[in-house]
């Protein structure tokens, strides 16, 4: 595992990237300067990036939030969202579990994230006792997302009914504007505790990778994937063999912190081993 202070030694070695949003790019309300300056050097580099982002929404509502934090549409190859890939899957069910769903759904998450079931024939209901399934976008707008604990009356509600639950976003947790706070795989986890049905779609599950290569139209050797999170950028690289850098100021960064504005190498190590992944190289940020 090399560890890099910057990002240009392996823009060169690499054709196409696929580059996680939240930690690397933004922070879910800022565009990293840094990250977008990146962008820019590998478009004039001519290399191809794919944004490949856990976020319950559609391509366009992400784009639309990136564009008004400065980063736009012009600066990447091509862009795929969980959300966007939950859309396809409940407009054309790729298999029984989704084709048996129904229509009435109850969804856990904020208002921001209701572009996932925008133009679908599904029917939102305001109780998990009126629904088919639970649509799980992550924590919504009348709870504190930095508490599991909040969310544990809904989700027993949900499991009661017997609903199969959809997680749009498999994130365990997220740094929002300096803030952790908790992602709807974190409410699947419970779910799945509490003997729910769950269908997660998002990093590090391989069948979404197959859109991202068939876009990028490149050899997987010639791709790098580039994320801050281990148990979903840079496992889900290393499940479909394709390499990964992984940047340490992200969702992992305080407990890689030294102390001095920097991160431990040895205590990255630890950590990837302990989660049994083997990036090749390790950035502080995503920064040439």
């Amino acid at each position: 595992m090399e560890h890099l202070s910057g990002f240009a030694p392996l823009a060169e070695r690499y054709d196409g990237f696929i580059l996680d949003l939240w930690g690397v790019i933004h922070d879910g309300v800022n565009a990293f300067p840094h990250a977008v300056d990146c962008l820019a050097r590998l478009r004039e580099a001519g290399k191809r990036t794919l944004l490949l982002s856990n976020v319950p929404r559609p391509n366009d509502a992400a784009q639309a939030m990136m564009r008004q934090m400065g980063i736009p549409d012009d600066l990447y190859t091509d862009i795929l969202t969980s959300g966007e890939a939950v859309r396809r899957a409940l407009r054309r069910p790729p298999d029984l579990w989704w084709a048996e769903l129904g229509q009435r759904v109850f969804h856990l998450g904020p208002e921001r994230d209701r572009g996932v079931m925008e133009g679908l024939s599904l029917t939102k209901v305001a109780e998990p006792s009126e629904a088919n399934f639970v649509l799980n976008t992550g924590p919504d707008d009348h709870r504190n997302p930095t508490e599991m604990s909040e969310f544990e009356a809904v989700l027993r509600d949900c499991a009661r009914h017997g609903l199969p639950m959809i997680c749009a976003n498999p994130d365990l947790q997220v740094i929002r504007g300096g803030v952790r706070v908790l992602c709807a795989g974190a409410l699947a986890v419970r779910y799945r505790e509490l003997g729910g049905d769950v269908r997660s779609i998002g990093k590090p599950d391989p069948a979404i990778y197959q859109p991202v290569l068939q876009s990028l139209d490149l050899p997987v050797e010639r791709v790098l994937a580039v994320g801050d999170a281990l148990h979903t950028d840079i496992a889900g690289a290393a499940g479909v063999d394709i390499a990964a850098c992984w940047v340490l100021g992200g969702v992992h960064g305080e407990a890689l912190a030294d102390g001095t504005g920097r991160y431990d190498p040895d205590r990255a190590e630890s950590m990837a081993r302990l989660e049994g992944v083997a990036p090749i190289a390790t950035i502080p940020r995503f920064a040439w």
